[in-house]
């Protein structure tokens, strides 16, 4: 198919998760002595068993084999208080028309859980990927040229919205345009992507992207 499909990941991207991921930690583990904002630095974009993995490490035993549960339980928790689209998105996906999808390293319930919480849920539909169906993570390729296969698109046609380095890793070595969110950034081109800080801008970039594409 021809046209831009966009491709979002979700946490940190769209919806301000990542604090309150980081937040369960620190509920969970206060002997780790850190805050919710140092663990969000230390593990952005990171797979959650090698994120547990360097937590045992760090705090010098083995987790309890329930951990992982009571973990995405307490996540549950804080999203269904506290979470909230980044600031600009859910007026940028009303604007956005394109194709657009979601394409996350977390496992579907919380995937659903996020859009249905933050109100975003209605402008993605069935057009969810996750790694956890996949069966590949970020920074390998596989889960963006799934979602782009899948909805029929190439990836030089694509354009994908992320802010993690692992994120951007895979975007790059799947050939897709890369856009990433930093709103603590000043918005800056870089070799390997386009930095901006304000979701208001994103429809704006795409137009002006797809202009260049079309010269």
């Amino acid at each position: 198919m021809s046209g831009t499909c966009v491709i979002f990941d979700l946490d940190g991207t769209l919806v301000d998760s990542e604090i309150l991921c980081n937040q369960a930690f620190v509920d969970l583990l206060p002997e780790l002595g850190e805050t919710a904002e140092q663990l969000m630095r230390r593990y952005r974009g990171i797979k959650l068993d090698l994120t547990l993995a360097d937590l045992e490490s760090r705090i010098g035993r083995m987790l309890p084999a329930t951990f992982e549960a009571t973990y995405r339980e307490r996540v549950a928790e804080l999203f269904s208080e506290r979470l909230q689209p980044v600031p600009g998105a859910a007026a940028m996906l009303e604007s956005l028309d394109r194709p657009k999808c979601i394409a996350s390293s977390g496992p579907p319930q919380k995937i659903a859980h996020s859009l249905k919480v933050s109100g975003l849920a209605g402008h993605f539909g069935d057009n969810i990927y996750s790694s956890y169906v996949v069966g590949i993570w970020k920074p390998d390729p596989g889960l963006f040229l799934h979602a782009a296969r899948d909805m029929g698109h190439a990836p030089g046609n694509c354009i994908v919205v992320e802010d993690s380095d692992v994120g951007v890793q895979a975007a790059s070595a799947a050939g897709m345009t890369v856009l990433r969110y930093d709103p603590h950034s000043a918005g800056k081109p870089d070799d390997r992507e386009i930095v901006f800080n304000d979701m208001s801008l994103l429809k704006g970039m795409i137009v002006e992207l797809e202009a260049e594409r079309a010269h």
